[in-house]
């Protein structure tokens, strides 16, 4: 299985379908192949199972595991910071974060757009995605609340087509919830006063889906971010230290500049910064690292290394 150590696609590439199908089409998903669907519900199937995860559904079941930690109390989340490298590599971060916290109804996943493809800012409003562990449905009622609360979010799902950055965070919710729910957004480029706009529109929608819901409803906001990239060891936790205590401070505004003024790797500045506005118009009050660890660690080459870095916000 190939495996790649930051947000790139992996460094040599397998034979594998990647495509969103609609209607009653057959649905090719890499070296698995689901049966006809009579309901016409456009399905997102793996872009990178076999590569950045194993291409089964035992042997992903079984890696996911290993890096599950079941001793953890559970914590009240309002967002959560979550790598997205192949999982050999920032598993062991991504597991950490995703046992510390009460799994919610719906996750709201943001990730950086790694393939140009698609709109500044992308929704995928309805439909389904798909891994080998599990079928996860689009929290259309959010979703279309989010879509029509912020006129930079488009209804895009191209951009989502081949994107590995929130699909790599799918695993780890399988492994935790039986029905899971999703609203996936890609951001390609955003100024910081669209990142504000966009994260209070996402709190605003939540508030919203709250107050009209009878039952329980409850949602955790993903921001998909490797750290440095392919710089040493000793510079990429120097340099990653920095972008942490800005969201250790709750500092959405900090953070889009330290990147900026540092020269910070960070691919998923983007969506971290959102988490944070649309967390703190939540009520969030704290943040801190769960678990930070580099490529090194599982390459044995300390001179060029990824960042990865698990946090909780609440």
């Amino acid at each position: 299985m190939l495996q790649s150590r930051g947000t790139g696609r992996p460094e040599q590439s397998i034979s594998h379908s990647s495509r969103i199908t609609q209607g009653s089409k057959t649905i090719a998903t890499g070296n698995i192949t689901k049966p006809k669907r009579s309901i016409n519900v456009m399905r997102r199937p793996p872009a990178v199972a076999g590569q950045f995860y194993q291409g089964t559904a035992a042997k992903l079941t079984q890696q996911v595991q290993q890096y599950i930690n079941d001793n953890l109390v559970k914590e009240h989340a309002i967002g959560i910071l979550s790598p997205h490298a192949g999982l050999i590599y920032s598993g062991s971060v991504a597991g950490e974060v995703y046992s510390t916290i009460e799994i919610p109804k719906t996750f709201v996943l943001l990730g950086p757009n790694h393939t140009g493809l698609g709109s500044k800012v992308s929704i995928m409003a309805s439909g389904e995605w798909e891994i080998p562990t599990g079928v996860f449905s689009i929290d259309e009622k959010l979703s279309q609340r989010i879509a029509s609360n912020i006129p930079i979010v488009s209804r895009d799902s191209q951009a989502h087509t081949f994107e590995h950055s929130l699909e790599v965070q799918l695993p780890f919710i399988a492994h935790f919830s039986k029905e899971p729910k999703i609203v996936p957004i890609i951001i390609m480029s955003a100024s910081i006063e669209e990142c504000r706009l966009i994260g209070e529109g996402i709190a605003k929608s939540i508030k919203s889906v709250i107050a009209s819901s009878v039952e329980r409803y409850s949602v955790v906001i993903v921001a998909s971010s490797d750290m440095s990239h392919y710089v040493s060891d000793d510079v990429a936790r120097q340099k990653d230290k920095k972008a942490i205590e800005m969201i250790k401070a709750l500092n959405p505004e900090g953070l889009y500049e330290v990147v900026a003024r540092e020269k910070i790797s960070m691919c998923g500045y983007l969506p971290a910064t959102v988490m944070l506005f649309a967390a703190k118009a939540l009520g969030a009050i704290e943040a801190r690292l769960i678990k930070y660890t580099t490529s090194g660690e599982v390459s044995g080459d300390y001179e060029q290394v990824v960042g990865y870095a698990g946090m909780i916000v609440k």
